[in-house]
């Protein structure tokens, strides 16, 4: 849209004058390829930055602007020409509209994809992952079980131990591809009770890492939406994934195991670990060949309380 009324506007400026019915004044011949100017940087902003949320506002803003004008213009003109003038505010209040709802639309869509930045550096670059499922419960209750981060090796495999180590911060430690062992502490810097938790690790982690968990209510009003994304950088690059994918530990696929774990253990209480699953070192020396196992009365209820 953007492009195409930049390209009208500045090459047959007295055409798109004449069909809004604006004047012929020094100001309107002025005023057009200017307006015109502006929707191509909009144009160029949408199509080539990264940031669409905040160039969609612009155009927002540029529509004020032009709703504004628009204004003063019916205000001065009658007949014939207000005529027009009104048509064209129509129109421009309807693309308003849309621009408003797409903004709007994109600046979520940036905020639900967003994780902090990450602490420290790793040759290998760091690594987004993201995951989706639907939890038969209440916001309320998978956000509280996810908050106590001691449930957090209950579903995620390669967790060994979230520790608390105070209101907003934890030590974590957890098996690596290879045979290795990570450790690091975190800290929550971003929580909407019921909501949201953003966390990430401290400046010296072994590896790098930051998430956030979003928990939205379902479509039918009784479930939740647990939405995921990680950042982390994996040992080794673009080769360590390789590598680790050939021996299944393919970070995206474990995402998806761990959520259909927390699916399962607050749906029915139990993870069920079929034969020979791919969970990694901690899997196969503590979960070895072991078909539907439940949880421990003590998890159960653990998870019951949260």
């Amino acid at each position: 849209m953007s492009l195409g009324l930049g390209v009208a506007q500045l090459a047959a400026p007295d055409t798109v004058r004449r069909i809004s019915g604006v004047d012929d004044s020094s100001t309107s011949r002025a005023v057009v390829p200017l307006v015109g100017a502006r929707e191509l940087v909009h144009a160029a902003g949408l199509l080539t930055s990264r940031r669409k949320n905040v160039w969609t506002w612009t155009r927002v803003v540029g529509d004020a602007v032009d709703l504004a004008s628009l204004g003063v213009a019916i205000a001065r003109r009658g007949g014939r020409r207000r005529r027009r003038l009104l048509g064209v505010t129509g129109a421009v209040l309807g693309i308003t509209v849309l621009d408003v709802l797409t903004a709007v639309q994109a600046t979520r869509a940036k905020e639900r994809g967003s994780v902090p930045a990450v602490r420290g550096t790793h040759k290998g670059g760091p690594m987004e992952l993201t995951a989706t499922t639907t939890v038969r419960k209440p916001p309320s209750e998978v956000y509280a079980f996810w908050r106590d981060l001691g449930n957090l090796p209950t579903f995620m495999a390669h967790l060994q131990e979230v520790r608390t180590t105070g209101d907003r911060t934890s030590h974590w430690a957890a098996t690596a591809p290879f045979g290795k062992n990570v450790e690091w502490d975190a800290e929550i810097v971003d929580e909407v009770t019921g909501e949201k938790i953003a966390w990430r690790s401290a400046r010296n982690a072994d590896v790098p890492n930051a998430g956030t968990v979003w928990f939205v209510p379902a479509p039918d009003g009784a479930s939740t939406e647990v939405h995921v994304v990680l950042t982390y950088d994996i040992p080794g690059g673009a080769v360590g994934k390789a590598v680790a994918r050939y021996f299944g530990e393919e970070p995206h696929q474990q995402l998806d195991d761990d959520l259909r774990r927390l699916k399962q253990v607050l749906e029915t209480g139990e993870v069920v670990r079929s034969d020979g699953a791919p969970w990694g070192k901690r899997a196969r020396k503590e979960f070895p060949q072991r078909p539907a196992q439940p949880l421990s009365d003590a998890e159960i209820e653990k998870g019951a309380d949260a």
